[in-house]
């Protein structure tokens, strides 16, 4: 147990110091505008930045570290093993059991987080002039998702539980398969089901502009079957697009917000960049590369929680539960070391994307000057550390972007 704590504090040190240096390293260099930024990022806009991104980091390592003691304290300080008991003492269902154990320890998790998003939300968002929500939204928002997320894990758990019982030895295998089909379910019908009970969705009243995107698209081999636009607005400043649907025909969603800040050929940039992503496989690949290590973690978990070791350790009744808690304690330790690894894999995911973009955008100029205005209006960091990034962003650093992506048009035939 001493060993894993150990591990647990040097982890959580590290996560810490880079959050340090990174901050360090944007003061040091946060008041240079880059090459190429000139016209569109000034000095008034940077300092703005640096404030935005030290109070985020700020207030990330304070919630980090409240949720880090939560945590310890939940595992081993005995609040784990109350729990369980409590738990066990409501019902002698092994299904019933399992999925008030978890449900609970969500609605704890959510209530814990509220007084964190709040503050995000109403004052560092609403400094910045991102924020647009209302209190009531908020909650409006808040309860519906506790709903829809309290049906959904009823579901699942009790599902997952029935394999556990009646599967004994094969659980691990027959609970991955049950999880990655729902999952699969779930890409379906979340766009029609779940997403139109928060926002609003339109179609897009530029004929021209659906125009131009349907043909763009079917340069790369997808169908659009709508393009609408999502009342983002209702809720923040911040700017998206996303494609939704399995195989080649896609439904394109734009922020309005988007729509409002980029010109036609932005636009079409920033679509262009999806269906590169869509082109390369690279979704495809992530859920590949996700189910495969998640069918392994199963099967680990399987023969772990056979052996009885985390009950010996952790001190446990040997409850089938509190060990599953403490086994995801220790597989979230375990896992920092790969985030540089799939934060690698991301970023070549996104500059393949980029090249695609530029060839089959009508003016490759345009997606540079989309993620400029882009990092612009977000106050995004333009001088991450070097480290700092390498870790954690799942995109190369915009100036690196923006850079790449004019060298890649000036060679265009």
């Amino acid at each position: 147990m001493l060993i894993i704590l150990i591990i647990y504090a040097t982890t959580l040190f590290l996560q810490y110091w880079l959050d340090i240096i990174n901050i360090g390293h944007m003061k040091k260099y946060g008041t240079k505008i880059p090459e190429g930024f000139e016209g569109f990022i000034d000095e008034a806009v940077l300092k703005r930045t640096h404030a935005y991104t030290r109070e985020r980091n700020s207030f990330s390592l304070v919630e980090s570290l409240f949720s880090s003691i939560v945590t310890l304290l939940f595992v081993f300080g005995g609040l784990l093993g109350r729990y369980t008991s409590w738990v066990s003492s409501l019902t002698g269902s092994f299904i019933l059991q399992g999925t008030c154990f978890f449900l609970f320890l969500s609605y704890a998790s959510s209530l814990l987080s509220v007084p964190f998003s709040l503050y995000s939300t109403f004052r560092i968002e609403n400094t910045y002039g991102f924020n647009t929500m209302t209190p009531k939204l908020w909650l409006t928002d808040f309860v519906k998702s506790t709903l829809i997320s309290s049906v959904l894990m009823i579901i699942t758990l009790a599902c997952g539980l029935w394999i556990v019982q009646k599967s004994p030895n094969l659980w691990w295998l027959f609970a991955w398969g049950f999880f990655f089909l729902f999952s699969i379910f779930m890409m379906y019908i979340s766009p029609y089901v779940i997403e139109p009970l928060f926002n609003k969705f339109t179609p897009l009243e530029s004929h021209d502009l659906e125009r131009k995107i349907t043909t763009m698209m079917q340069r790369t081999g997808i169908r659009v079957s709508r393009v609408f636009t999502i009342d983002a607005s209702r809720r923040s400043h911040h700017t998206n697009a996303y494609f939704t649907g399995i195989g080649r025909t896609k439904r394109i969603v734009l922020y309005d917000t988007l729509i409002n800040k980029m010109a036609e050929n932005e636009v079409l940039a920033v679509l262009a960049h999806e269906a590169g992503h869509w082109k390369k496989k690279h979704v495809l690949k992530m859920i590949m590369i996700f189910e495969a290590l998640s069918l392994a973690r199963a099967y680990v978990a399987f023969r772990v929680l056979k052996s009885g070791i985390l009950a010996e350790t952790f001190g446990l009744p040997g409850n089938f539960f509190a060990e599953l808690v403490v086994l995801a304690f220790v597989f979230s330790i375990v896992s920092f070391p790969a985030t540089p690894l799939f934060s690698a894999l991301s970023r070549r995911h996104e500059r393949e994307a980029d090249r695609f973009a530029v060839g089959l955008a009508p003016m490759p100029e345009a997606l540079a000057t989309s993620l400029i205005k882009l990092s612009k209006d977000n106050l995004s960091n333009l001088h991450p550390h070097p480290l700092y990034a390498a870790v954690y962003y799942s995109h190369p650093p915009v100036v690196e972007r923006v850079r790449t992506i004019r060298e890649l048009a000036a060679h265009l035939p």
